[in-house]
């Protein structure tokens, strides 16, 4: 049974406690009656306006980040050296700038769709790994940042449970400019996954 996760999930307010519990979770995306889907194997929490690598730090709000400062259950896109969305899913109450980066996903339903927005012939562990194709293999960009994610992208349990020793925590990737909050453990990954990006995946 498919449980779709409620906005409560997502307002509550710790931020590094809600990226360690959307590992497992399914994301999936409905875009004109394709169906795209994958298990959620690395996430990286940003803590608003005390962390130095969040877009929010010391309370910033531009055009771009302003959607950070909604209610939980929204979706953050954000383009990345001008290539690459990435997808953030946004937590806490209104005004506080929390959110979550969905770094890796490992495929489950849709999978020749996903190999098609890859330009890929078959599937292998490069499909879903690193943030910037789990937008690619899911079809999100920019234009769904402030989605609700209740709508076309959305997140759901479907009773998968990962023993909590398979869940690892470590500091984030490519944050070297966030001084003493880039050691932070704030991402959190799939021990042995192979759609897991960066180091940690054995």
């Amino acid at each position: 049974m498919m449980t779709k996760l409620p906005p409560v999930f997502f307002e509550r307010p710790d931020v590094v406690q809600v990226a360690r519990e959307l590992i497992g979770k399914i994301l999936l995306t409905r875009f004109d009656g394709i169906v795209t889907s994958g298990r959620i194997v690395e996430t990286e929490a940003y803590n608003g306006v005390v962390d130095r690598a969040s877009h929010a730090y010391k309370g910033r709000r531009t055009a771009r980040t302003e959607t950070m400062y909604s209610a939980g259950g929204v979706a953050y896109v954000y383009l990345c050296y001008g290539i690459h969305h990435l997808f953030n899913v946004v937590t806490n109450i209104k005004d506080v700038p929390h959110a979550v980066l969905i770094r890796g996903i490992e495929p489950v339903e849709g999978v020749e769709q996903m190999l098609d927005r890859m330009r890929k012939l078959k599937l292998d562990h490069t499909v879903g790994r690193g943030p910037g194709n789990v937008s690619r293999a899911l079809g999100i960009s920019t234009e769904h940042t402030g989605n609700s994610l209740q709508e076309e992208i959305s997140i759901w349990d479907d009773g998968f449970v990962l023993k909590p020793s398979d869940i690892i925590a470590s500091p984030r990737i490519g944050i070297d400019y966030a001084g003493e909050d880039a050691t932070l453990p704030y991402r959190f990954y799939q021990k042995g996954n192979r759609h897991v990006s960066g180091k940690g995946n054995k």
